[in-house]
C-alpha cells in the first residue's frame, strides 16, 4: 500500500511539472532513426517484422519503434524497442506485464536479472526485468527494461521517478522501452538456462548499437 501511495504521489508531482513546463520546449538531443538500424549484429542476423498497424501506434504514442527478428545458429531473440521523445503529452511507456496476458500469455516466474554492462566493463551492471511466460506448451523468457537520459532502468517505480527528476533538472522525458524475447526448447532447468544465456549473447551485441539509437 506504501509503494501505491508513493507512485501516485510520484505521478501527481510529474503532472505538476508537466503542466509548469509545458510552454518549453524540451532539450531532447538528436538522435538516428531506427530505421538505420544494422540488421547484423555480431553472429546475429535480422529480419524485419511488420509494421505496427496505425491503431496500435495510436494507442502506443510512439516517435520511433523496431521490431525484428534475430537468428544466430538456430537461436532467435525477438526484439522490440520503443521510443517516445516526449513523456509531457500522456504518451507514456507501456508496461509489458500489461501486454502478455492480453495475447495469452501467463506469467510462471518473474525477477531482476543483474549482468555486466556490455558497452563498458568498468561499468555499474545491468538490471532488467526476466519474466517466463508460457501458453499452451510454449514457453519464453522475457527481458526487459527501460532506457533513456544515459540510465538502464528495470524497475517500474525507479522508472517513473527518474521521469520527475530527469524533466525537472534537465527538462527531458525521453526514454524508450527495450524488450526480447527468446523461446524456451523444453521445460527442464537447463533449457531455461540455455535460454537466459542465448538471450544475454544478444544482449551483449544488442546494447553497444543501441546506443547511437537513445541519447545519453
Amino acid at each position: 500500500m506504501r509503494t501505491r501511495i508513493i507512485v501516485v504521489m510520484i505521478c501527481l508531482l510529474a503532472t505538476s511539472i508537466a503542466v509548469a513546463r509545458a510552454d518549453r520546449a524540451e532539450d531532447t538531443p538528436l538522435r538516428m532513426s531506427f530505421s538505420l538500424f544494422p540488421m547484423q549484429l555480431g553472429d546475429w542476423q535480422g529480419t524485419q517484422r511488420p509494421p505496427m498497424t496505425e491503431k496500435v501506434l495510436a494507442v502506443l504514442g510512439l516517435d520511433d519503434y523496431l521490431t525484428r527478428l534475430y537468428e544466430r545458429n538456430g537461436a532467435f531473440a525477438d526484439l522490440y524497442v520503443g521510443y517516445w521523445k516526449s513523456q509531457k503529452q500522456g504518451d507514456t511507456m507501456h508496461s509489458p506485464q500489461n501486454c502478455l496476458p492480453g495475447a495469452g500469455w501467463e506469467p510462471v516466474s518473474q525477477s531482476l536479472l543483474t549482468i555486466p554492462d556490455p558497452r563498458d566493463a568498468n561499468a555499474p551492471p545491468m538490471s532488467v526485468n526476466r519474466f517466463l511466460i508460457q501458453k499452451g506448451a510454449e514457453r519464453q523468457l522475457v527481458l526487459y527494461w527501460y532506457q533513456g537520459r544515459g540510465r538502464i532502468v528495470g524497475s517500474e517505480y525507479w522508472s517513473k521517478i527518474y521521469l520527475v527528476m530527469d524533466a525537472a533538472r534537465y527538462n527531458r522525458t525521453d526514454a524508450a522501452i527495450v524488450r526480447i524475447v527468446v523461446p524456451i526448447n523444453g521445460t527442464s532447468a537447463d533449457a531455461e538456462a540455455a535460454g537466459e544465456k542465448s538471450a544475454i549473447a544478444f544482449v551483449n551485441e544488442l546494447m553497444p548499437a543501441l546506443s547511437n539509437f537513445l541519447p545519453n
